[in-house]
């Protein structure tokens, strides 16, 4: 992912210019109205599905750790979910005994992390067909210049410089009300790393997010000078572990570097509010958190990421490892 991929003010498709100078500014872009009504609802009622039909008898009953209370996840259930759709509790969803304190259905963090291939409602947001990019349909660019009717994130991946945008991984995240755990400030691309870094976060809201049930909060610039010290990767004895970055920290440009200063990562983060329909793209480097949902409401988010697959290198260390196929191409045609 380059630093600057299109001049500021040129008519891409996939995002507008004002969308692009924000997410290059910031970090982030908050982009309202991206999914209508009747798509939010089918994710919804695929996500309520899910959680309700998957069967717990077979079930390795594997719990998600923010890195909070425990140490994160790092069993075979977890390392080997990146092709299927597997099923991460919270932690606070039991007793002190091991027992379920709640339905399943209310006590699952996570549904990942292939949806984007393995369930049609969440595969077609990557499909032209059902998903295009609108944007880009009357100009001059995007989908234009591309040739072909793209989706909505390839487009905007394009508009970000990506010459090759592979989707890795997807999840359901619920923040289950009462018990949604905290997630301290993190950078994406401490998990889905490449050389260089060129993770982007595509995040959609299924459910209103407020300061109540947890929404998201950023560290506004903070991918400009904020590096990638750590990696999460798969440990040599087995399971998962952190490891110092012995490689690119920042993406490739002049745009990044711990010379660009800034506050530090204690600095003020700004809330991210934001409602049902809602995209929200987030540079790998930028730290963001949100806050444990205390509310009798969930928060049910959406989000996939994407990788450069041309230029960047993905490492065989990495937790997620690529299926025989390969990543998912964006670009398709």
């Amino acid at each position: 992912m380059p630093s600057a991929a299109l001049e500021i003010g040129e008519t891409t498709g996939g995002l507008t210019p004002d969308q692009l100078a924000a997410f290059w500014r910031d970090g982030y872009v908050i982009i309202p109205d991206a999914l209508p009504p009747p798509t939010v609802q089918a994710l919804l009622d695929e996500t309520h599905a899910l959680l309700e039909e998957f069967p717990l008898s077979e079930h390795p009953m594997t719990r998600f750790s923010t890195g909070e209370k425990t140490a994160h996840v790092g069993d075979e259930y977890f390392l080997n979910s990146g092709d299927t759709v597997r099923f991460f509790f919270e932690e606070d969803a039991f007793d002190g005994a091991g027992a379920l304190t709640k339905p399943k259905a209310r006590a699952i963090n996570k549904i990942g992390h292939g949806l984007h291939a393995r369930s049609a409602a969440f595969a077609a947001l990557l499909d032209p067909a059902t998903n295009p990019d609108l944007l880009g349909s009357g100009s001059s660019g995007g989908s234009v210049a591309a040739g072909r009717k793209e989706s909505q994130p390839a487009a905007a991946a394009r508009a970000l410089g990506f010459r090759d945008p592979r989707c890795l991984q997807s999840m359901v995240i619920c923040k289950q009300p009462e018990i949604g755990g905290a997630v301290p400030p993190h950078q994406d691309s401490t998990f889905l790393y490449t050389d260089p870094p060129s993770a982007v976060g595509f995040w959609y809201a299924l459910e209103d997010a407020t300061a109540e049930n947890g929404c998201l909060s950023f560290l506004p610039g903070s991918h400009r000078w904020a590096p990638v010290p750590r990696r999460f990767v798969r440990a040599e004895a087995g399971g998962t572990e952190f490891v110092d970055n012995d490689g690119a920290r920042f993406p490739a440009g002049e745009d990044y570097g711990e010379e660009m200063g800034g506050p530090d990562k204690d600095g003020e983060y700004k809330l991210g509010e934001v409602k049902a329909g809602t995209l929200v793209l987030i540079h790998g480097n930028l730290l963001h958190k949100s806050e444990k949902n205390l509310s009798e409401k969930s928060r049910i988010i959406y989000t996939f990421h994407v990788i450069e697959g041309e230029g960047a290198e993905y490492d065989k260390r990495n937790w997620l490892q690529p299926p025989a196929e390969g990543f998912t191409r964006l670009y398709r045609g």
